[in-house]
């Protein structure tokens, strides 16, 4: 604007020197916490049971070839 542009040429002549500028950038920067909310007990419980079953259980045969000593 008007008002600042004495302010912006202001300051050394530009010359063939070489000139450093250190430019700076905005970065978001995003954390995350953990915060406790609530509390929660757990507890077990032993169960016991006992139950009579009365079923036929399975057997399994074996077929062998050759001599066999039957020692029973």
């Amino acid at each position: 604007t008007d008002e600042n542009y004495p302010r912006s040429v202001d300051g050394p002549e530009i010359t063939e020197a070489e000139h450093e500028v250190v430019l700076h950038d905005e970065v978001p920067v995003v954390q995350k916490t953990v915060e406790p909310v609530e509390r929660v007990r757990l507890g077990t419980e032993t169960v016991t049971e006992q139950e009579t079953v009365t079923e036929q259980v399975r057997s399994e045969q074996i077929d062998v070839d050759g001599d066999i000593n039957r020692t029973s």
